[in-house]
Formats: C-alpha cells, structure tokens, sequence
C-alpha cells in the first residue's frame, strides 16, 4: 500500500465505523445519531462526552422552561407571546447563532436575580431560564462545538452546577407578600400525589454538570475547589 493510499484506508474505516453504530431505540421514536462529518476527525472522546453532555443541558433547560410556562401562563403572556411553546421556542433560538447573539453577553446574575424580585414586572420564567441558559453556556466558553484544541474549565461546570441548585431552592421557597409562590412548579394534587417533575429535570441538569466537571477535572488534572451559594444575598459563584 503506498503512502497516498494509506490514509486513504484508514479514513474509510473511521467512516464505516461511524455509519455501523446501532442508534438507541426510544420510548418516543427519537434519536441523536447524527452523520459523520470530517470534523469529527479533529474532535477526541472527551470532546464528543462534552457536546453530548451540553445538550443534555440544553435539553433540560428547554424541558423546564415549557413546563414553567405551561405551570405559568400568565408569564408568557407579559411577553406577548400567543402560547407557551412559542416563548419557549424565542428564548432557545439564539443557540444557532450562539456567538452572534446578543443574549450570549445578557448579565446572568442579573436575570436569575430578577426573578425573584417583589418589584418585578416582567416575564418571571424568562428571567430564570435566560439566566441559566446563559450561564451555563459560558461554563462551556459559550463553545457549541469542541475540538482537540478546546479548553473547557471544570470549575466552571462545578460553579454552573451550584447556582442551578441555589435557583432550585429559591423556585421552592420564594413567595410574595401575598405568601403565594412567585412561581408555580412542584404542587401535589388532591390525592395527595406529589408531582415532583421539576425536582427530577433539575436533577438531570446538575447531575450531568457534576460528572461533566469531574471528567474534565480529571483530564485536565485542575482539581474542583468546592464552594456553596450564599443563598441569602444570591452570591452566585463565578463562571
């Protein structure tokens, strides 16, 4: 075999190794299998864990966002939207575009603490998730794609993960002055059924943040410091 067609060879064979991977078989039909492109060859197995682990973030976060506004509707409607899937869909389509858009530079902190506030007036789900969906983009460097070269920071994932928990909190206790919630999630019906839909999704996202950050952690060989929300002031860690 001469040196042309060598790589030749070889690039056939990550190919048809890629076309024979079974997909996943799921309950609703779906699959994440996706065709191979040559990009693919600058990417290593931490890099392919990272952008699945992103979209299983991104997932959650989508996930949440529709169940709050279909909890809330009256959230939706402040931003004029005609149903809940529709201010879901406005507040994810930035992502295609992710490092064109406006949203990337949006003060987190800000947003998740708005949330909150007695004297709010605006669309409460929108601040939450925006807020989360932007942070958790930049505990990624705002990357959608990551290559060889890519530098993703364990601490940050970690970080990401600790404020989630503190919004999680503040989505559980948070009342106005009436002592009514200022958002609707978890409720439990009268059977005395808990629907505990959020706590689970929620789970998901900070669970799958913490195995990210001790994967890289462990590649990177950076160790995690471990720190806490101060869930009084809303001191977020930093990312």
């Amino acid at each position: 075999m001469n040196r042309i067609t060598a790589p030749l060879a070889c690039l056939l064979t990550v190919l048809l190794a890629a076309c024979n991977s079974p997909a996943i078989q799921r309950k609703d039909g779906s699959s994440s299998v996706r065709s191979f492109s040559l990009r693919d060859l600058a990417k290593s197995d931490v890099d392919e864990v990272i952008e699945i682990h992103q979209q299983a973030v991104i997932d959650s976060l989508k996930t949440l966002t529709l169940k709050l506004y279909r909890r809330n509707p009256g959230e939706w409607r402040k931003s004029g939207y005609a149903k809940a899937e529709a201010a879901t869909d406005a507040l994810f389509s930035p992502l295609s575009h992710w490092q064109l858009s406006p949203q990337r530079n949006l003060d987190w902190q800000t947003s998740l603490r708005n949330a909150w506030r007695e004297d709010y007036r605006g669309d409460r789900v929108k601040a939450l998730m925006q807020g989360l969906l932007v942070m958790h983009m930049a505990a990624f460097d705002n990357r959608t794609e990551f290559y060889l070269l890519s530098d993703v920071n364990a601490q940050k994932l970690y970080n990401a993960a600790r404020n989630t928990e503190a919004m999680v909190w503040k989505l559980g206790t948070a009342r106005n002055l009436r002592g009514a919630p200022m958002l609707l999630s978890n409720d439990i019906n009268e059977n005395g059924v808990a629907n505990l839909s959020f706590e689970r999704e929620f789970g998901k996202l900070i669970g799958n943040q913490d195995t990210l950050a001790r994967i890289i952690e462990k590649k990177s060989n950076r160790e995690i410091r471990f720190g806490v929300v101060n869930l009084a002031s809303l001191a977020f860690l930093p990312i």
